[in-house]
């Protein structure tokens, strides 16, 4: 497995980092110990950075990600998240974001319970709080560093100015937001941004046309980029993947990722998945040596297709970018 540094920090993690979103509450009584399974396959094939959050399930997927890891802690850097208004033992969720230091450490309390751990190696704000100052948010966290509870600092979607204010009172290691072919608008202003300060969804994958259909608790049957006109559009820059990976032997998910990795040597690529096959496709990028003229061949294709549907909703659009 190759390894990355996450930007100035010493978080070293490989280069490639499973997201657990997908093994939610939805799915817990029909998978739980597949998706158990899968992590733990994960770990043996060197991957040791895993992502959760509060809000997945709520609460139930840091538990499935706490059982499947306890027995592995000191392999692995878990990476959780808080800033839902979403109460810590009941997971009722009562609506919008809070990030009020008192439920921030009552929730970094929650999910340290949850992930049978004393300890959260990166901890992100999952999205900013309009109402509460982010220096505030920052000197929270480096409270919990100071206590042992916390190792790294991370934001979710936050914007530039964010970044920087939150920077200045608790060195920011990682930056999580949605970059890839699909979604270019962090090169804008966010990368160079990361860059100065030493920070460090599933259609690319060509498995997903305009006859695909979502199981009915999966999310991206709300995000407007996955309704089947949308992906009836863009199924043209797919095909131009497709060309490409071919030529390498590559799948068009391999590919995706590949170009993601070829960026810049701190970025690290999430990707999600409950199948096993996926998982080994997945980490197959690692050995796609993408060329100069392959870059620049996919730059040209994506640059002038126009791609169709946003990211997200309108109200969690809102929510980014702060």
């Amino acid at each position: 497995m190759q390894r990355r540094q996450l930007g100035s920090s010493r978080l070293e993690v490989s280069a490639l980092s499973l997201g657990c979103m997908g093994y939610g509450e939805a799915r817990l009584l029909r998978d739980r110990s597949e998706m158990i399974a899968l992590i733990r396959n994960a770990v043996e094939r060197g991957i040791d950075f895993f992502d959760t959050a509060e809000s997945y399930g709520p609460l139930t997927n840091e538990e499935m990600v706490g059982e499947a890891l306890a027995s592995l802690r000191n392999q692995v850097k878990i990476a959780t998240k808080f800033g839902w208004d979403i109460d810590p033992i009941t997971g009722v969720h009562h609506g919008g974001v809070n990030s009020k230091p008192d439920h921030i450490r009552a929730a970094v309390d929650g999910s340290l319970r949850r992930l049978k751990t004393n300890y959260i190696d990166l901890l992100y704000q999952h999205r900013v709080d309009p109402d509460v100052p982010i220096e505030e948010v920052a000197g929270t966290v480096k409270e919990l560093i100071a206590q042992g509870k916390v190792r790294y600092f991370g934001l979710s979607e936050a914007g530039s100015g964010s970044i920087r204010r939150a920077h200045v009172v608790q060195p920011v290691a990682a930056l999580q937001s949605e970059y890839s072919l699909w979604t270019r608008e962090p090169e804008h202003e966010i990368i160079s941004t990361l860059e100065e300060l030493g920070l460090g969804k599933g259609f690319l994958t060509g498995t997903i046309d305009a006859n695909t259909t979502f199981d009915r608790s999966d999310f991206r049957n709300n995000i407007p980029r996955f309704t089947s006109e949308a992906r009836k559009a863009n199924q043209v820059l797919v095909d131009h993947l497709r060309a490409i990976s071919e030529r390498h032997g590559a799948t068009p998910a391999q590919l995706a990722l590949a170009w993601l990795l070829a960026q810049k040597p701190w970025i690290v690529p999430l990707f999600g998945t409950r199948k096993l096959d996926r998982l080994d496709e997945n980490l197959g990028a690692l050995s796609v040596a993408v060329t100069a003229s392959d870059l620049d061949e996919i730059e040209e294709a994506s640059s002038s297709i126009k791609v169709q549907g946003a990211r997200y909703p309108e109200e969690m659009l809102r929510r980014s970018g702060l």
